[in-house]
């Protein structure tokens, strides 16, 4: 009888990336958070700070595509070790600085090498879960809610006393590299792995050397964007809708995102036993229905409290989508994971850069009520490309397999 246990350097490997995810959690929840003292401390207008914001996403992008390059000549964990100290040095330098033009510069170093952390570190997780031939990906993501949890924590605890933003975040980022430096001593790329799944692929899967056809790749991409559609409509417009429209008290009205941070890490640190019992594609299609009618009972609350309950729900389906979207492509292209999963990260920010301002622009022109049905319908659309998070790619053994290998430049 063979060991299918994973070996101990998988296990650290494993836990160090765990670690990673948890600091990237911290980290940009650190930045989120406290946008408003960021605006006070530059003298930033409300009509300027947007364009600030908007670039972060726009440079990750940039980052995402640089590090599909990079990662053919320099392994994604070395990728990971040389940004993830970049991307925290950075989160310091914006709020220590005292000129306009100083956060220009650390925010557009934070975007481009966000982008490339974000990037590896998905990479990494996909090789991982190959090696370890299960679903692993859901408590990666979820020890990066963990860390987003204890990182809007530290910034309400900032807030609350008052503290200077260079006093709130020296002493974290102190820890914060350096723990991210000695957890990377331990990451392992998949050259150094034999995935487990790779023996029972079928002779179609695309392999080493081949091209990522993003026709076979869009309907992963579309998935990515309208889950950070949703996401971005709960992170930006949540309290608002609590105050204004369902006049809720200022109090109650932060409650909401704290609770769907909550639901999103129960949800990610038991996902993985539903993905190995029930397969992705249930999954995915019970998180697209739960997250669409978490939007249906937001937009239909009485009051705070049924609102509430709805973005327990959004945060209970939108949580499996991401994750699965990754590994799904992992599994679409196991000989080109890597510029496959740089290539969905930019989708990531294309939902960031929508979403919020599509529910702005409609409940300005419209109503808000209405305007959380157009994240809904498009998180629900998911259901739609729920065959894609098939463990093998849709078409094989009907006669009909997609080609091997389209060269998209």
């Amino acid at each position: 009888m063979t060991d299918s246990r994973p070996s101990p350097r998988l296990r650290q490997g494993r836990a160090s990336l765990a670690i990673s995810f948890f600091v990237q959690g911290a980290i940009f929840a650190l930045l989120v958070t406290r946008i408003p003292a960021l605006q006070d401390r530059y003298g930033i207008s409300d009509g300027l700070l947007p364009l600030f914001l908007a670039a972060v996403p726009i440079l990750a992008g940039v980052g995402s595509v640089g590090t599909e390059h990079l990662v053919k000549r320099v392994r994604p964990g070395l990728v990971l070790r040389a940004v993830q100290p970049i991307v925290s040095l950075a989160l310091l330098s914006a709020g220590s600085g005292t000129a306009v033009w100083q956060l220009a510069v650390a925010l557009a170093v934070f975007g481009l090498t966000v982008g490339a952390l974000d990037a590896s570190m998905n990479m990494l997780g996909v090789s991982l879960q190959r090696a370890y031939g299960r679903s692993i990906m859901l408590g990666f993501h979820g020890a990066y809610s963990l860390g987003g949890i204890a990182g809007a924590s530290l910034a309400w605890a900032g807030a609350h006393w008052d503290l200077p933003l260079p006093t709130l975040y020296a002493p974290l980022v102190a820890v914060l590299v350096p723990a991210a430096l000695i957890a990377g001593r331990w990451y392992v790329d998949h050259q150094g792995t034999e995935p487990a799944e790779v023996a029972a692929e079928p002779t179609g899967v695309v392999r080493d050397g081949a091209t990522v056809s993003m026709r076979a790749l869009l309907p992963l991409c579309l998935v990515m964007a309208f889950a950070y559609i949703g996401d971005s409509t709960v992170s930006n417009w949540s309290a608002k809708y609590l105050e204004d429209v369902l006049h809720s008290s200022e109090q109650l009205a932060t409650v909401p995102y704290n609770v769907y941070m909550v639901t999103t890490l129960l949800g990610r640190s038991f996902g993985d036993l539903g993905v190995r019992r029930f397969g992705a594609v249930a999954v995915v299609r019970a998180g697209a229905l739960l997250a669409g009618g978490g939007f249906a009972v937001v937009a239909a609350a009485p009051g705070a409290w049924v609102g509430m309950a709805g973005f327990t729900l959004l945060g209970l389906g939108l949580c499996v989508l991401v994750p699965q979207t990754f590994a799904a492509a992992g599994r679409l292209f196991p000989g080109a994971s890597d510029a496959a999963v740089a290539r969905l990260n930019i989708f990531n920010y294309v939902g960031f850069l929508i979403g919020s301002p599509l529910v702005g622009a409609l409940g300005g022109a419209w109503n808000y009520r209405a305007a959380m049905l157009v994240p809904m319908a498009l998180v629900l659309m998911t259901i739609r490309y729920a065959r894609s998070f098939s463990p093998l790619p849709a078409g094989y053994g009907d006669g009909h397999e997609r080609p091997r290998t389209v060269d998209v430049g």
